[in-house]
Order: C-alpha cells, then structure tokens, then sequence
C-alpha cells in the first residue's frame, strides 16, 4: 500500500463510484449538529450552581468532546471516501503457468511378445518405463494400452507408485481385441491432454513402424500442441511373433510365419518431423534419465500477462478497514470488542472450552476428523453414539465400538454391533447381534447372511464367504502346498515367465484356534455406521488382488457399453 501510495498516479486517479461521495453532506450534518449540541449544554450549565455542575451534568471536557467529534466525522469521511472507491492502477492479470502433462502409450499387441529384445518386447518396455518414472520426470504421467483399441489404464497422476502397480499385470491378454490401432491411442491421448492448454508429452512405446503409421503421427503432430517421443521396442534383425498362449510362432491367413523387425527407414523419416523424437534402446538407464530429464525441463509454460482495459484496482478496501475498527470500538464505548477480547481470553483459561467450541459444535468438530482419517480423535468428540461407533471401528478399537453400537436400539445398531463383535473376536454374540437386526428388520439382508454364516463358522464348516459360498473339504492340513523355497523369478528381478505363473501357487497355510483355511475378507474401506446403503452394510467383500483381472473385466466392459469395435487392418497382431 505504501509502495502503491509512493508510485500514484495522479493523472489517472478517480473514483469506480463516486455517487458516494455524495455522503460527505450528512456526514458533515451530523458533524455540525455535535457542535451545536454542545453549545446547548453551555446554556444549561449557567441554571446550576457552578460548584454543582461538576457532579451533575459535566462529563469530561468540552475539549475533548469538540475532539471526539471532529474524530468522528473524519472516520466517516473516511469510510465514504473508501466506498467511493479511490483507484488510480490498472488491474495486470498474472501469467499462468500450466504444467505439462506426459502421457504414455504402452503397445499390448501379440508382437511385444517377440523375444528379440530379453526378456521379450513387453517387458523390457515395462523396464524402461520403471526407469522413467524412477528419474522423476516430474510431469503428471497417464498410462494408456492399445492394441484393436485403446484404454485408459490410469488416468493423469503425480502418484508415480499407482502406475507402477499396474505394469506387472499388463499383457495381451488384457485387451478386448488385438491388433495395433495406434488411431485410437492418439485420440485417447488427446482427449486426456485436454484437462490444461500447455503442451503434452506423449511416450509412444511400439514395435510397429509403417508408411500408415508415419502418416497418422505426422498428422497428429501438426494438428495439436502434443509433442511425441518414441522408443522403438524391436530391432533391425527381428524375431518371429508367438502364438496367443504358446511358445509356437504365429501363421497368418496364408500359413506364413509372422516375423516383425524394425524399419529403420520409416524411423529416419519420423525423426526428420519437427516435433517428433525417437530415442535410442539403451542396456542401461541412460535413455530413460535423458528423457524425464528432458521432459522436466520443458514441465512448465507461463503464458503472456494481459491487462484488461477497463478494470481498475479497488483501493477503497483500505480506507474501510481502518473506519470499520474504529466505528467498533466507538459504539458503546468499544464493549463489542471488549467482549470478543473477553471470550478468547475465556476461552485460553478454560482447559475443556477451545477456540473452536466458540464457532463449531463438538459433531462438526469430529466429522472433519472423521474425513481426514483421524477416527481416535473423531472417536473421542463425538456425542451420538452411531458416529462415535463408527469412529472406534475404523479406528480399529473394537470394544469401543462395541459399548457405543449398544446404546443404538435400531436394527441397524444391531448390525453394526454385530461387525463390531466379529472384529473382535466373539463370533458368538456376533451371530445373537446379527439374530437381532433380523428380528427388527427381516428385510435386512445381509445381516441374515452374516448370521447364517457365523453358524456355519460355529459348527466347523470352512463356508467363509457369503458370496461365494462353496462346500469345504474337512481336512486336517491347508489344501495348499506349503511355501519351503523361494519362487524363481529369475532374469535379475524380472517378472516369472508364464511357464512359472502356470504352477501351482504357493501360499502359507493359515491356523488359528478357530479354523484352518481362507481367512475372512476385510470389511470394506467405505464403511459408515448408520448409512441406509446396503454396499456399507457387507460384512465381507471379495475384492480380487490382480490388476490384470480387472483391466480385463474394466476394458470388456467399454467395449460392450460403448460400442467400441476396432478397426479391420487386417492383421491381429
């Protein structure tokens, strides 16, 4: 402000609204008006006695109250010259600095399992990837596989973690249709660079290079601000393309040997294109560090400052402020602040009444909690004993949970008691609080599909998931096979080859002095005491670990509700 006071402008000072001026005339008025006022209380003082007066009319000084006056019609001069709205500086709109966004489109042909490159095509291209994201580009990353069409594996994220949990799963197997439709990948690429304006990156990893393709990236490059960085993943001897699901190389419609080798020459061209970069395979990281290092050296643009041509900054604001406090402590003699000062002050004295009671109530206070994960904290401010429940359960404080659910006669207390005394070991009263939401509500569900269960638990059955339920074998020892040795994985950490992930798996067998077998599956994450919703109510969800399961199962399901069919180009791999 003192800066702003220093550089004014005269020449270009006015007002955005100097109708308020205007109010300067009643201010004045009532300035006069305290004068005449007190020329009045002069006369009556010559009717009392003078020795009188000091103990019956006369407060203060006549001066003082000519300066209190006068105090007061500045401050509203003040406070109407600041509506008014003084400016004399135009409004400069900052520039905008956008990140840029890097997206990378992974091949899942049949063809990256060509073994010219080791371990195969794919997962050297999974390699290379690990590496980038190791060197920290620093851009926010999206991942999308393409084959006879394209999908969104994971969305634009700074998390480089959730990438590298989906690369182990990701295969041909995954995608709908095979084929290489690079169209489809350009396309969704696009569609997810759209969320900022700054320039993409886009990280195409493949091993098909034709006069077709070279076309399509051509066009691509001049039409949009996407900048492409390729690594070829094949090489200029080649290999022959497997089998879908056999180490048999693959015939096409004439029976002839599928072979795919690199084409130098349709590379060359790409390279000549001016936004186009293909990049060198390297044994190391070297290829890999050299492009996030060129990647977080162009992250960020910052576009032109503007100015508007008829916005003016607002300077009124700090002629208010200092009127507003004034006219605060002005009005009966400052108590409206004497009283806030008070109830801070009560407020730091007294152990079991925070800042916070002033303004929130304890429920609120806990909910805030409650949604940023601290459920003890929740836990201890809640008042209603549904929410204080819920808390001790996500908390993991099972006996809690169990004392506030009690309080709850509802049906659905009764089912949250229920989970609460499962969790917690007592799968007796379990099954009675289960018994008990049936009875209130026998229209609830799941609660007699937890009692059900629970009594099959009881008499020794190994029936553990009410979705799946399927007769157990009675056995004595875990139907699987004890893990005594390490699973070879081999290639220095590589991922196991098929033949490997064929076996059958190893896991520890599981007892306790219940049962022996699966154990139960964890209540869901999303659990909320008291919620109507029957998908908070499960005691237990099967939740499937592969990724590669539900890549598959989530790709099927655009295709079929989007209609997605791919193109015919006449190969399949």
């Amino acid at each position: 402000m003192v800066d702003d006071l220093l550089n004014t402008s005269w020449e270009n000072f006015h007002f955005l609204r100097p109708l308020f001026l205007w109010l300067l005339l009643p201010a004045f008025a009532v300035f006069l008006i305290g004068l005449s006022g007190l020329r009045d209380q002069v006369k009556w003082k010559k009717v009392i006695a003078p020795h009188l007066r000091p103990y019956v009319i006369q407060k203060g000084s006549e001066s003082r109250m000519k300066w209190m006056q006068s105090a007061l019609f500045i401050f509203l001069s003040i406070a109407i010259v600041g509506a008014a709205g003084p400016t004399w500086k135009k409004i400069e709109l900052p520039g905008k600095t956008l990140e840029t966004p890097l997206v990378i489109a992974l091949d899942l042909s049949q063809s990256m399992m060509a073994n010219d490159i080791q371990p195969n095509r794919l997962e050297r291209a999974k390699f290379k990837i690990n590496d980038l994201l190791d060197a920290n580009p620093r851009a926010r990353t999206a991942l999308i596989g393409f084959a006879g069409t394209a999908h969104t594996i994971v969305p634009l994220t700074g998390d480089y973690k959730i990438i590298k949990s989906h690369l182990d799963g990701l295969s041909p197997e995954i995608m709908p249709y095979s084929g290489t439709n690079l169209e489809a990948a350009l396309v969704l690429t696009d569609t997810l660079v759209r969320v900022t304006t700054a320039p993409a990156t886009l990280l195409l990893i493949t091993d098909d290079f034709t006069d077709e393709i070279f076309n399509l990236l051509q066009r691509f490059v001049n039409q949009g601000k996407t900048k492409v960085e390729i690594m070829p993943m094949n090489t200029a001897t080649g290999a022959n393309v497997p089998a879908s699901g056999s180490n048999k190389p693959m015939r096409d419609n004439r029976g002839k040997i599928v072979h795919s080798a690199l084409d130098n020459n349709i590379l060359n061209q790409l390279n000549s294109i001016e936004k186009i970069n293909v990049n060198i395979l390297t044994l190391d990281k070297s290829d890999m560090e050299l492009l996030a290092k060129s990647i977080s050296g162009n992250l960020e643009f910052k576009e032109k400052d503007e100015e508007k041509e008829d916005d003016w900054k607002d300077k009124g604001l700090w002629f208010v402020i200092p009127s507003a406090l004034f006219g605060l402590m002005w009005f009966r003699k400052g108590w409206v602040i004497y009283s806030l000062l008070m109830m801070i002050g009560f407020s730091s004295c007294n152990s079991n009444l925070s800042f916070k009671d002033l303004w929130f109530t304890q429920d609120f206070q806990a909910q805030k909690l409650y949604d940023q994960g601290d459920f003890e904290q929740a836990a201890e401010l809640f008042t209603d004993p549904m929410h204080r429940g819920g808390a001790c359960y996500k908390s993991g404080n099972y006996k809690d949970a169990i004392k506030a659910f009690s309080q709850d006669t509802t049906a659905m207390g009764a089912y949250n008691l229920g989970l609460a005394y499962y969790k917690n070991g007592d799968y007796v009263a379990a099954e009675l609080a289960f018994g008990k939401a049936v009875e209130m509500d026998p229209e609830m569900g799941k609660a007699r599909e937890n009692q059900t269960l629970l009594q099959h638990l009881a008499a020794g059955t190994d029936e553990v998931n009410p979705e799946d339920a399927e007769e157990s074998v009675p056995a004595e020892e875990a139907q699987n096979i004890e893990n005594k040795d390490m699973e070879d994985l081999g290639g220095g950490g590589q991922e196991a080859t098929k033949e490997d992930m064929e076996k059958e798996r190893k896991e520890e067998s599981v007892n306790t002095d219940i049962r022996k077998g699966k154990e139960l599956d964890e209540v869901p994450d999303n659990f909320e005491a008291g919620k109507q919703d029957e998908s908070q109510k499960i005691l237990m969800r099967k939740v499937d670990d592969d990724p590669a399961l539900f890549l598959k199962r989530k790709f099927a399901h655009q295709v079929k509700t989007k209609g997605i069919q791919p193109e015919n180009r006449g190969n399949e791999w």
